[in-house]
């Protein structure tokens, strides 16, 4: 969802850059049209919680995303009808489409949407589905160590810098205040990747206390000075040595530089030959890491 509101709002990622040909071709199916009418734009703050279900217990099935989809064509009438006319309502700026509200009455929009998702993830998202899941598990796995080592307290507090735990509650900077009662409610966290860097919070379905935040490592290095090495080897490799400090695989550079792999691969293929990243084996991974010689040239550079 946060990857067709880029793509509607005609708006680039500030990791992952643009979304590309496919994901705004995608755009002319009137199924995804439709999801895209019922996304927050210009300054809204609210997405139907419908079109974002609670993810599943069990994060490493195959079929987490088509049970998802499965809901949302499941989503019962009344329910659609109370997100996509009173909460719109109250938190957007801009009335419903008219066209989306006789949609939203024929009770036909769930099975509309759901093939809407579908059609857009295939389209847009399915090629490169299994890097973002391996970034979402890596924080999974993650968070649940630092959970069990030092309490869920610690953790919500270290997950955004817009949220913390003040003890008896999670508090979280947002636009809209208000105070919610969850008590008794399952505290869902879960990791994403594209919605990187915004914290999301959904409570407005019974029983679903659920917050977004991005998945670590994402931007990571984006900030990193790679000084006027730059104006030698280019931008995208100056940058990859600069992150190169560590052994990193192609998939993990991919991530967290915004390019696609085969750029990545060509840019690291193009370093190993010219001796500035050497490359190793590592099981199912080939780990790159920039040579002492292009360390002692970013240090030049960067003084």
């Amino acid at each position: 969802m946060a990857w067709l509101k880029l793509t509607a709002a005609s708006r680039r990622h500030p990791v992952f850059g643009d979304p590309g040909p496919l994901a705004r071709a995608s755009l002319a199916h009137p199924d995804v049209a439709l999801l895209a009418d019922l996304l927050p734009l210009n300054g809204d703050t609210y997405t139907p919680d419908l079109l974002t279900p609670q993810p599943g217990t069990d994060g490493q099935r195959r079929d987490l995303l088509d049970e998802q989809i499965a809901q949302i064509e499941a989503a019962a009438q009344d329910v659609l009808e109370t997100q996509v006319f009173t909460y719109t309502r109250t938190h957007w700026n801009r009335p419903l489409l008219a066209t989306t509200r006789r949609m939203a009455e024929s009770g036909r929009m769930q099975r509309h949407l759901a093939n809407g998702l579908a059609r857009f993830w295939r389209d847009a998202l399915s090629e490169g589905w299994p890097e973002l899941r391996s970034i979402i598990n890596q924080d999974i796995a993650h968070r649940a160590t630092d959970i069990a080592a030092h309490g869920v307290g610690r953790a919500l507090g270290a997950l955004h810098p817009d949220m913390d735990w003040a003890g008896d509650a999670v508090t979280l900077a947002k636009s809209w205040d208000g105070e919610i009662d969850v008590t008794g409610r399952d505290l869902v966290l879960a990791p994403g990747v594209l919605n990187w860097p915004d914290v999301i919070i959904q409570v407005d379905t019974p029983g679903q206390f659920v917050l977004y935040y991005p998945a670590q490592r994402i931007g990571a290095g984006t900030d990193r000075r790679s000084g006027g090495i730059a104006q030698v080897v280019g931008s995208t490799r100056a940058a990859l040595l600069a992150d190169l400090e560590t052994a990193r695989s192609t998939a993990e550079l991919a991530a967290r530089t915004g390019c696609t792999p085969g750029t990545v691969s060509y840019h690291l293929s193009a370093l190993h030959r010219a001796r500035l990243v050497t490359k190793v084996r590592d099981g199912r991974y080939v780990l790159y890491q920039r040579t002492a010689h292009a360390a002692g040239l970013l240090e030049e550079a960067r003084g």
